[in-house]
């Protein structure tokens, strides 16, 4: 009855590796994975150079894999079990108990040492006054709750370390210590590794008085919650469920200025449009994409704001939840993406029209960035 059994086991077994196999290759196959934000793998092009260095072997595996038949159910299953056996990491990310937080890498000085010169060489160039604001990461933030064996880094210590580096023409805006505050409340994404509109609320206090401005107070905001199942870039690199899914929330003063257009410039055409808030990214995976939209190089905001003053934002994606705030003091807000830019900024923007710069990027990218060379393009 043993053996029998056994046998059956085997044939079952047998029969499942032959099946799913041929349900992959017959599956209908996409370019890109919404749920891990990714591009899959294409099916390599056979050669005999390929086949000799395994490249091509090696390029099946990869295609199979990303495609393999209910591969999300299989890699949710995965991780549920690694963390099981005890593993706080995956992917980069590690997991707590009920967030996730990416694993900081020691920073590239040498890239570090480069931008900031950059931002030295773009201020002594320019007449606008310019200012910088290094924003922590929840792994900055939050070191304390990481597992025994992370490698800790000192966020606030490397934040200091880049704002020393700079020029005394150069205004700093530390708003570490703001974050820092108010840690139990609900400033960072809990699967995405962004801040909320409210950490950026927080960094805005302080940021809008180094800028010259009172601060809009907290209860002048009406505060939409427009989403609550957003699973972010976490999520997309471990794939783990088990993470309660974030709020998307919009943030409108009712009372105050109103954004007149939104034009984007993806350097090809400009299109003009009637909000801040890309509504329509709320129906789709990555939903923090409702602020600003795409990422694109160039956006210009146009608001009914009763002064001259014209800010150009120079920045990363963490700027973009952060910029509804400043649409209260700025007539006009000119936003520069330079990872899209390859050429000189007096090439698209003339630096005459700005008031003041405000260069806004999370210390995460700044370990390894050095897209602010091109603040050195003449």
């Amino acid at each position: 009855m043993n053996n029998r059994n056994n046998k059956l086991s085997a044939v079952l077994f047998m029969t499942i590796l032959l099946i799913l196999p041929i349900m992959t290759l017959a599956s209908k196959k996409g370019t890109f994975s919404d749920v891990e934000n990714r591009n899959l793998a294409t099916p390599p092009k056979p050669s005999i150079e390929h086949i000799k260095d395994k490249s091509f072997m090696n390029g099946v595996e990869d295609y199979l894999s990303d495609h393999f038949i209910g591969r999300t159910k299989w890699v949710e299953a995965k991780v549920r079990q690694e963390i099981l056996i005890g593993k706080e990491e995956i992917n980069g990310v590690y997991i707590l108990n009920d967030m996730l937080i990416q694993k900081l890498s020691p920073p590239d000085y040498e890239k570090v040492d480069k931008a900031m010169e950059a931002i030295n060489n773009f201020a002594s160039d320019n007449k606008a006054n310019v200012y910088v604001m290094f924003a922590p990461s929840a792994g900055g933030i939050y070191s304390g709750e990481l597992p025994t064996n992370a490698p800790i880094i000192n966020q606030k210590a490397f934040i200091e370390y880049m704002y020393n580096k700079l020029n005394s023409n150069v205004t700093t805006i530390d708003v570490y210590n703001s974050l820092y505050a108010v840690r139990d409340e609900y400033i960072y994404y809990r699967n995405d590794h962004h801040w909320t509109p409210y950490g950026a609320f927080c960094a805005y206090k302080p940021a809008i008085k180094r800028l010259g401005f009172s601060e809009i107070s907290y209860n002048k905001y009406h505060i939409e919650h427009a989403s609550n199942d957003f699973k972010g870039t976490l999520y997309s690199k471990t794939l783990y469920d088990k993470i309660t899914p974030d709020m998307i929330d919009l943030y409108n003063y009712e009372g105050g200025a109103k954004v007149l257009s939104v034009e984007v410039n993806d350097g090809m055409e400009i299109k003009e449009y009637e909000s801040i808030y890309f509504r329509e990214y709320l129906e789709e995976k990555d939903k923090y994409l409702v602020y600003l939209g795409q990422n694109q190089p160039l956006i210009t905001i146009k608001t009914d704001v009763k002064n001259d003053r014209k800010l150009l934002v120079i920045k990363d994606s963490y700027a973009n939840v952060f910029i509804p705030f400043l649409t209260q003091h700025y007539r006009e807000i000119t936003v520069l993406d330079l990872r899209f830019i390859r050429t000189s900024y007096n090439n698209i923007i003339n630096m005459d029209d700005y008031n003041q710069v405000l260069i806004l990027y999370n210390a995460l990218t700044m370990e390894n960035d050095d897209t602010l060379k091109v603040l050195n393009f003449k």
